[in-house]
């Protein structure tokens, strides 16, 4: 219990440092397509998760394993859907980045993108940020 405990608290941190800050404005309004594109973890943890966005499917590197999902992304509000997100099983000396970012990806239901920067959100909140590659 210690241990979800510690992990929430720091899949929190990980994300708070941005929260509410650049794009919500832009929530729920028409966004440019990012089907095709790779990003990577704006954020300065080590061993930094990948993004890559294919049609109707992500995958990448959460930091120690490879991850992947199908996707649901509508331009038109912005929406964006991943759920029964799966990796593989590798162990790590420092799975905390990876366990954050796992247990926030599902959810994600918003996104805003500009340039070179893709915001995910929940609502209002800004979970992750990332830096196109």
């Amino acid at each position: 219990m210690k241990k979800l405990f510690y992990t929430s608290i720091l899949a929190l941190t990980i994300v708070s440092c941005t929260t509410r800050v650049g794009n919500a404005s832009k929530l729920g309004k028409n966004q440019a397509p990012i089907t095709g594109t790779q990003w990577v973890l704006a954020d300065d943890v080590a061993n930094k998760p990948t993004l890559v966005i294919e049609q109707n499917r992500i995958s990448g590197n959460a930091g120690c394993n490879s991850y992947f999902s199908d996707v649901t992304i509508d331009t038109s509000a912005g929406n964006f859907s991943a759920k029964a997100v799966g990796s593989t099983r590798k162990m790590c000396n420092n799975m905390t980045t990876e366990t954050a970012y796992l247990e926030v990806l599902p959810q994600v239901n918003k996104y805003v993108v500009t340039e070179n920067t893709l915001e995910l959100y929940k609502d209002n909140l800004l979970l992750l940020k990332f830096n196109k590659q």
